[in-house]
């Protein structure tokens, strides 16, 4: 990749401008309502747009559309629960944690329960999510270091160190209005890409063209039902079933107990604001994505009338082409290209022919098409072979660098570095909002919590942004060890988020619907919950959304069999919490 003076010039001053604009927006009260909360005076729209900001990072950007170039639009259905979790977050959740004034979920759980679950819930999301920040740095700096050839400690250094300042000296205010900057910047810069992609597409041939080709390629694939000539298949990761179901339960745990989220809305100034701003992003979130995924289709359109590679890694293609497998892999590649000309002449007539309406020859040409593509998969899959081959550590799979590719290979100078800039930007969005969770969780239910000397509002604020800085240099360390995990990042950081977000919405699902469950009994089937969903992954008996599923339900029957046979003669819990005023 190409990397001008122009690109540089455009990658520094975007950057530039979001860290100067952090900065300025840094001025807030020196206490922890200040730092934490921004004072609770966001209005929704910013809380909205923070929401989304924290969602969105580099590897949605980055992956998104290859996934859709290699397995079609039905990664969507994984945002299909969002809108209902929407409701139910605005329902359950919101008006107890702004009628509690609380500053992280957990707050409740002590008053509610005891001390212990209130700790060991924080514990489950400070593990869960600070391991999971670490990974989010490292994914784009691996795409960097593969495509600019940026070595991968300057690069963790880099966007990690800018990130801290803003995120230390600012808080929750400067989080948030970033945010809404970085978010404008990053869905501009794709929709631009987009529509170059479109433009360079032949005369003739433009978006209901692209589509068509797609679809009949099967990359339309929005709805799928996961069922196969065997019945049901419980692995496979996208379909409607999984996504309403599974990702319901992630939703619903991501956005009413993860503090990276809870602590975007409980800034808004009232509890509607909070409640405005979380049914917006069920709105917008699916069409959103939608639009995301659709760059990859109009990706594959695009590369049916232009050469496109036959792996999309560059640095592993570069390695493979300097191995002893060199002539198999050029063998290989010879062959795709061959097919890809073939496909060329084939996408060519189909688009002449649904100009000129001709059924007969549409139908033809879409029947050959298929058949192209079928080959053209075969030829992919032997190359990614000689690449696991070749690169034992490598998975094979450059999903993660069609749209990168795509962007050195065709896109202006000026435009790659803001496509570049927007890596950062979507790291950043994700990655502030996820440290200054952190830093809430462990100055609010751990350090205040459990230290018996009190502090000025001030003494507060200073360990409330050493904390930030401590997560900041952990959340480094964990991305230059997570650099071996390679191309299966993306599913690493799902994974891991499922492995506890079901757990934790159990415990709240008790606490508000089991009133006459205890601290003691829930605990334990907090425990024994996680345990389940740690042994039903090692045993791969389902995909990874049905682990939040798993968990949630696991500790709403294990603290219950818990209650009756061990602790229903101890007092029960309180139905009606009211935390101390902090």
């Amino acid at each position: 990749m190409n990397f001008s003076r122009l690109d540089w010039t455009v990658l520094i001053l975007t950057l530039t401008l979001i860290i100067v604009y952090g900065v300025y927006r840094s001025r807030t009260s020196k206490n922890l309502e200040g730092y934490l909360l921004s004072d609770r005076q966001m209005p929704w729209w910013i809380v909205l747009l923070s929401i989304m900001g924290t969602q969105a990072s580099a590897i949605t950007f980055l992956t998104a559309p290859g996934q859709a170039y290699s397995d079609g639009m039905r990664f969507v259905q994984y945002y299909f629960g969002l809108p209902f979790a929407m409701v139910v977050v605005c329902i359950a959740f919101v008006p107890v944690f702004h009628k509690l004034k609380i500053f992280t979920a957990y707050e409740y759980l002590e008053q509610r329960f005891d001390v212990k679950t209130r700790l060991l819930t924080s514990f489950l999301f400070l593990l869960s999510r600070g391991i999971s920040t670490g990974i989010s740095i490292v994914a784009p700096a691996i795409v960097l270091h593969s495509m600019l050839g940026w070595d991968i400690l300057f690069t963790n250094l880099f966007m990690g160190g800018l990130l801290i300042i803003y995120t230390v000296s600012g808080g929750a205010k400067a989080v948030a209005y970033t945010q809404q900057l970085q978010f404008i910047i990053i869905y501009a810069a794709m929709f631009i890409a987009a529509w170059w992609a479109l433009k360079m597409l032949p005369q003739g041939i433009g978006i209901t063209e692209a589509l068509h080709i797609g679809g009949k390629s099967g990359r339309l694939n929005v709805i799928t039902t996961g069922v196969t000539d065997k019945g049901f298949d419980w692995k496979d990761k996208y379909n409607i079933w999984s996504g309403v179901i599974g990702g319901f339960f992630l939703a619903v745990s991501y956005f009413g107990t993860d503090q990276s989220q809870v602590g975007r809305y409980l800034t808004a100034r009232n509890e509607q604001e909070s409640k405005i701003g979380l049914l917006m992003n069920g709105l917008v979130k699916v069409p959103l994505q939608f639009c995301i995924l659709l760059i990859g289709v109009f990706l594959f359109a695009f590369y049916q009338f232009n050469k496109a590679p036959a792996y999309f890694n560059l640095a592993q293609e570069k390695t493979v082409k300097q191995s002893v497998n060199a002539r198999e892999f050029a063998a290989a590649d010879q062959q795709f290209q061959q097919i890809q000309d073939e496909k060329r002449k084939t996408v060519t007539a189909l688009g002449t022919a649904l100009q000129q309406d001709n059924k007969p020859a549409v139908d033809q040409l879409r029947t050959k098409l298929q058949e192209q593509q079928q080959q053209a998969q075969v030829v992919r899959d032997s190359i990614q072979n000689i690449v696991k081959k070749t690169i034992p550590d490598s998975e094979g799979n450059d999903t993660n660098y069609i749209f990168l590719r795509f962007v050195g290979d065709y896109l202006p100078n000026g435009l790659v570095g803001l496509i570049i800039a927007i890596i950062f930007l979507a790291s950043w969005s994700s990655i502030a909002a996820a440290l200054h969770a952190l830093a809430s969780c462990t100055m609010v239910d751990f350090h205040k919590r459990l230290r018996k000397k009190a502090a000025t509002p001030l003494q507060e604020y200073r360990w409330s942004q050493t904390y930030a800085l401590i997560w900041g240099l952990f959340c480094i360390v964990v991305a230059q060890f997570s650099y071996n995990l390679g191309n299966s990042l993306i599913e690493a950081v799902n994974i891991l988020g499922s492995w506890f977000y079901g757990t934790i919405l159990g415990i709240f699902l008790v606490a508000f619907y089991l009133k006459r469950v205890g601290g003691s009994a829930v605990f334990t089937g907090a425990i024994l919950a996680e345990i389940t969903v740690i042994v039903v992954y090692s045993l791969n008996l389902f995909s990874f959304l049905w682990l939040n599923v798993v968990g949630a339900v696991c500790v709403v029957v294990y603290a219950s069999l818990a209650h009756i046979l061990f602790f229903a003669k101890n007092k029960t819990a309180p139905t009606q919490p009211k935390l101390k005023t902090q």
